[in-house]
């Protein structure tokens, strides 16, 4: 079933449940009552990243606590996308794009990666999974993505899944043409490796290409940002291997 566009969606993390009951926090209270205008009787869409989509409605609108029935669930839980996304953080304003753009696409886990050339040491989990949450609630998405801690590049491959094929986007690819590697490539489980602004390094490239379970894919002939590359790397998988 297609999510519904039209109607607010609203992230809680309440049980959901026939016959169930939710008090909102502030900020959502006040988004609905003072911001949209929202008044008794209208209705919403909630989920919880466990239980599905479920049909609110406003029941009362206290000074500063919403109150919602549950109605019926509208979707049922999907199952949640496996592709893990590892990417190294870019400058703030281009990294919440990449995010949103990651989770609007089917990312499975967000997973930011330390590397030689990488912009920022430290990263903000809590910006990184506003943004995630942000891009679930505008377009549909009822599995959300968990983000993990920032690791080193050598700590990535090292405890790398076994059997879960890396794709890494190689700048420095002999060939335009990404196509004909990634349909060449058997397994399902997979993730997608997104390098810095600056590029992998010389000695990264060597340990990936030296790694059985990594594949390296050109994206065209074009120098892509790295914000760019992650969607146009995304689309290319998706296409070719599955999920479209």
């Amino acid at each position: 079933m297609r999510a519904n566009y039209r109607m607010q969606r609203l992230f809680v993390e309440d049980d959901l449940a026939s016959g169930g009951t939710i008090s909102l926090g502030r900020d959502q209270s006040h988004y609905l009552g003072n911001v949209l205008r929202m008044r008794e009787g209208a209705d919403v869409l909630l989920f919880n990243g466990r239980h599905g989509e479920w049909l609110a409605r406003i029941a009362a609108l206290e000074k500063k606590i919403v109150h919602l029935d549950l109605v019926e669930e509208t979707r049922p839980q999907p199952p949640a996308p496996d592709l893990v996304y590892a990417f190294a953080p870019i400058k703030a304003g281009r990294l919440d794009y990449l995010v949103q753009k990651a989770v609007e696409m089917g990312a499975g886990v967000l997973q930011p990666v330390q590397t030689h050339h990488t912009q920022l040491s430290k990263v903000g989990r809590e910006r990184l999974e506003a943004n995630a949450l942000e891009a679930a609630e505008q377009c549909g998405i009822l599995a959300l993505p968990p983000v993990r801690d920032m690791v080193k590049f050598d700590r990535l491959i090292t405890d790398w899944e076994p059997g879960r094929r890396l794709i890494f986007c190689d700048e420095a690819s002999g060939t335009n043409n990404p196509l004909p590697i990634l349909c060449a490539i058997e397994e399902r489980k997979l993730g997608l490796l997104i390098g810095p602004e600056g590029g992998f390094s010389d000695e990264e490239r060597r340990q990936l290409h030296a790694l059985p379970f990594v594949t390296a894919i050109p994206l065209g002939p074009r120098i892509l940002r790295a914000d760019t590359a992650a969607v146009a790397a995304m689309a290319l998988i998706q296409a070719t291997i599955g999920d479209w």
